[in-house]
């Protein structure tokens, strides 16, 4: 009977003793799980900001791209309908036409803005679209006149050029019509050519007087014209032929070469940033550790205060009792002040003037340093 006792008293005392053990290790897993947290949920705060700082460099190098592409890249072409004009009140009636076809074509974009940028060179040329018909067969060449204008009027300069359609005979335009009746028949093609005349090769704008305009005049009064168009070609060159003849890779390498130098200028200012802040910690704990020294100098009571500093206080203090110095205006003797502190009792010294000798002045601690010396003196 005892036995079970002591076996069920055993058995009771283990499972006391175990008890605070597990006890202990479920309060340290749920520490670490809470520390564990605390370090993901920081861990996840770090990686948003740094996706949203990612983000915000990278759209930012986009922006700087696309702000300088548009400022660097001038128009790369520009098309303007050519509508002419002519006058038909003819005293002859066999000339249906009195004038040259002439029409006036603005050079401006949406009417507001320039569509030439200064210094780059330009190609104009007109394009138009006449019918095969004997009229303009029997016309051969004729001249194609150009005129650009400024704002106030001012020209600006002139270019006539020469065309004509090209030859065909007969037999080839009979062979022509036969192959191609049915699209001509179901109006999917017409017998007409496209004649391309170089106005200006480089045309360079003048930046004292931008071109709003240009005057067209051909100098046929017969022709016959289905379309006109003019059109102006930007002759690129260096970066800005990279820039328009491979925009994608262009665009790429702009980007990725702005996303790193501002990275750079955030992880330099960052690493700056962390340099500065632990130097000033460290000398904030190094003027801290002075400060706890000079406290735990003080708050010792087995360290005496005035041993061996009195002497040399003492040997330090001239004789008060010095005569005054005939070559000498200012007289200067050393005056023992006594101040009572916590624990001590300063010493200053002050050099007095004659006139500080008839009126005594009270001593301040805003006084120059260079007339003070600070010791320490028993106090009696």
């Amino acid at each position: 009977m005892q036995s079970s006792t002591e076996e069920l008293n055993s058995e009771d005392s283990g499972v006391q003793d175990v008890g605070p053990q597990i006890r202990g290790l479920v309060v340290e897993i749920l520490e670490t799980m809470s520390d564990l947290l605390v370090w993901m949920r920081w861990k996840a705060v770090e990686m948003v900001i740094i996706i949203c700082v990612i983000l915000l460099v990278f759209w930012v190098a986009l922006f700087l791209y696309g702000s300088f592409y548009y400022s660097f890249m001038p128009t790369a072409n520009f098309v303007a309908p050519v509508n002419f004009f002519h006058r038909t009140d003819c005293p002859s009636p066999h000339h249906p036409m009195c004038s040259f076809p002439m029409a006036n074509v603005s050079l401006l974009k949406n009417g507001k803005h320039q569509v030439m940028t200064y210094g780059q060179p330009y190609q104009i040329t007109l394009k138009l679209e006449m019918p095969e018909s004997p009229t303009n067969q029997q016309l051969g060449m004729f001249l194609v006149t150009i005129t650009p204008y400024s704002k106030a009027g001012q020209i600006i300069g002139v270019s006539s050029r020469s065309a004509m359609l090209h030859y065909r005979s007969s037999l080839l335009q009979t062979l022509g019509t036969l192959v191609f009746s049915p699209m001509f028949l179901s109006g999917m093609s017409e017998q007409k050519q496209s004649v391309t005349v170089e106005l200006f090769s480089e045309f360079k704008d003048d930046s004292y007087k931008p071109t709003v305009g240009a005057m067209l005049e051909i100098h046929a009064p017969n022709i016959q014209i289905y379309k006109a168009n003019l059109y102006i070609f930007a002759h690129f060159t260096g970066i800005r032929y990279l820039l328009y003849q491979f925009p994608l890779i262009s665009a790429l390498m702009g980007v990725m070469t702005n996303f790193t130098f501002l990275s750079l200028i955030i992880v330099l200012s960052f690493l700056q940033f962390n340099l500065n802040g632990r130097q000033f910690r460290r000398k904030a704990r190094m003027q801290q550790e002075e400060m706890d020294e000079i406290d735990d100098l003080f708050d010792d009571p087995s360290e005496p205060h005035d041993r061996g500093i009195i002497p040399d206080m003492e040997e330090s203090i001239p004789d008060v009792t010095g005569e005054d110095s005939d070559d000498s205006r200012e007289l200067t003797k050393d005056e023992p002040i006594c101040e009572d502190g916590n624990e001590e009792t300063i010493l200053r010294r002050r050099h007095l003037s004659q006139d500080s000798l008839q009126a005594p002045q009270v001593l301040t601690e805003t006084t120059d340093k260079n007339y003070y010396r600070v010791g320490v003196c028993s106090s009696s």
